[in-house]
C-alpha cells in the first residue's frame, strides 16, 4: 500500500502541532516523527523561524517566549494593518536575508505572508494565485516576489501581475507589462556593477587573463556577464573563459567544474569571478586537488557573498544589499498603499503616497569585501 506524503503545508502544520506539545524539540526528533529528512526539518524550521512562528534554539526549536500581554498587543496591532505578500525563489539562499529586511521594514507597519516558491513560473504563478485569493486564500492587500524574467511565460506572469487590482513590487528583478510594456515597481541590485567592480579589483591587482564562470539558471547571470565584460574591454582585460555551469546542486555541476578548470589551465586564466559562492567554493576546493593554489596560482571572486567568507581561503566576494532590497520593497509597497513609514523617510520619501504616485525602479549598489582569496600577481 502507498502512502502519500504530506503537503509542505501540511507537513509544517504538524511540525508547528509538535512543537507546542512539546514545548520544544530537536531537529533529529522531528525527522523521526516526521518521517521525512533532517534537510527538509531545518528547510521547514528556516522559514516558520522567519515568519516569526518559532524561534530557533541550538539543534531545534521552540515556541517563541513571550511576555505577559505582548500576544494580545500584538494582536490588537494587527488589526488593521494592510497584508503583504512575500514569495521568493528560494528560502535557504540569498533570500533569508532580503526576507529579514522586509520584515523589519514592515514591522508595526504591515503584516508579511511568506510562501516559497521556485523559478518554475507556474509554481510562482500558484502560489501568487492562493495570496491574492483567487483559491480561497487571505487576499492581501499587496505583493512581494521576485518571478521569472526570462521567456513567454514569464513575459505572461508579468502581464498577469500588472492586470491584478492590487500593488506589485518586483524584488531583485524588473519586467515589462502591458501593451506599452511599462514597467513594473521595483527594487534591484545594480549586478553589472558589482561585476564590473570585481573585474577592476582583478586589474588592479594585475592580472590580465581572467575568466567568468556564472549560473545556467539564474536570472542574474546576464548582468553579471554584461559588468564584467564590459569593464574587462574597458581596461583591457583578456575574457579567455567565460563559460556557465549548471548549479552546485545539480548533477552535472561535477563535469561542469572539471572543465571549468580544465579550460583555465588550457587557456593561461590567473582570475576568476565565480557566480555564486557554493560553486565558487567547489571550484577552490577541487582546484587545491588539483595542486592549484589560491590566490598564488588562481585568484577567485565569489559573487552574493553569503557564505564567501567561511571558505578557506576566505573568498573575496561581491556582496548585494539583501536587506535593503527587501526593506526598500516593503516601504514602496506600503507608499503605494498610501502609508508612510515609522519615520517618514526611506528610498520613497518626499514622492508621495498612493496610487498616483509614479513607477519606482529602485537600483541599488552593491560592495566588494576583498579577502584573501584575489592576492597579487
Amino acid at each position: 500500500m502507498t502512502h502519500e506524503a504530506p503537503l509542505p503545508s501540511e507537513r509544517r502544520e504538524r511540525l508547528i502541532s509538535r512543537v507546542r506539545e512539546t514545548g520544544s524539540a530537536r531537529v533529529s526528533d522531528l525527522s523521526r516523527w516526521l518521517g521525512v529528512t533532517p534537510v527538509t526539518v531545518r528547510r521547514d524550521l528556516a522559514l516558520l523561524v522567519l515568519e516569526g512562528t518559532l524561534e530557533k534554539v541550538h539543534g531545534g526549536a521552540r515556541i517563541p517566549a513571550r511576555a505577559p500581554g505582548r500576544q494580545e498587543t500584538e494582536d490588537a496591532a494587527d488589526v488593521g494593518q494592510p497584508t503583504i505578500g512575500v514569495v521568493v525563489p528560494s528560502l535557504d539562499y540569498y533570500w533569508p536575508e532580503v526576507i529579514r529586511g522586509a520584515r523589519a521594514a514592515a514591522h508595526g507597519t504591515a503584516r508579511l505572508i511568506l510562501r516559497g516558491g521556485s523559478y518554475d513560473v507556474d509554481q510562482i504563478r500558484h502560489q501568487l494565485t492562493a495570496l491574492v485569493g483567487d483559491d480561497g486564500g487571505p487576499g492581501v492587500d499587496g505583493l512581494l516576489v521576485a518571478p521569472p524574467v526570462d521567456g513567454p511565460d514569464a513575459t505572461a506572469l508579468g502581464d498577469w501581475l500588472a492586470d491584478l487590482d492590487l500593488p506589485v513590487v518586483l524584488m531583485e528583478r524588473r519586467l515589462a507589462a502591458g501593451p506599452y510594456r511599462e514597467p513594473l515597481e521595483s527594487v534591484a541590485t545594480d549586478h553589472a556593477l558589482g561585476s564590473g567592480t570585481a573585474a577592476r579589483h582583478l586589474a588592479e591587482r594585475g592580472h590580465r587573463q581572467v575568466g567568468l564562470v556564472t549560473s545556467r539558471t539564474s536570472p542574474t547571470s546576464a548582468a553579471v556577464r554584461r559588468g564584467f565584460c564590459t569593464v574587462a574591454d574597458e581596461l583591457g582585460l583578456d575574457v579567455v573563459l567565460d563559460l556557465e555551469t549548471v548549479p552546485l546542486s545539480d548533477a552535472g555541476w561535477a563535469g561542469d567544474a572539471e572543465s571549468v578548470l580544465d579550460k583555465c589551465a588550457e587557456t593561461g586564466v590567473t582570475a576568476l569571478l565565480v557566480h555564486s559562492d557554493r560553486e565558487a567554493i567547489s571550484l577552490v576546493e577541487q582546484a587545491r586537488e588539483r595542486g592549484v593554489r589560491v590566490p598564488a596560482d588562481l585568484a577567485v571572486v565569489a559573487y552574493d557573498d553569503e557564505v564567501a567568507g567561511l571558505a578557506d581561503p576566505p573568498l573575496t566576494a561581491v556582496s548585494p544589499p539583501k536587506a535593503a532590497i527587501g526593506a526598500g520593497a516593503v516601504e514602496l509597497l506600503t507608499r503605494r498603499l498610501g502609508i508612510a513609514g515609522a519615520d517618514g523617510n526611506g528610498v520613497a520619501a518626499g514622492a508621495g503616497l498612493g496610487a498616483d504616485r509614479p513607477v519606482h525602479r529602485i537600483e541599488l549598489s552593491p560592495r566588494l569585501n576583498v579577502r584573501a582569496s584575489s592576492g597579487a600577481r
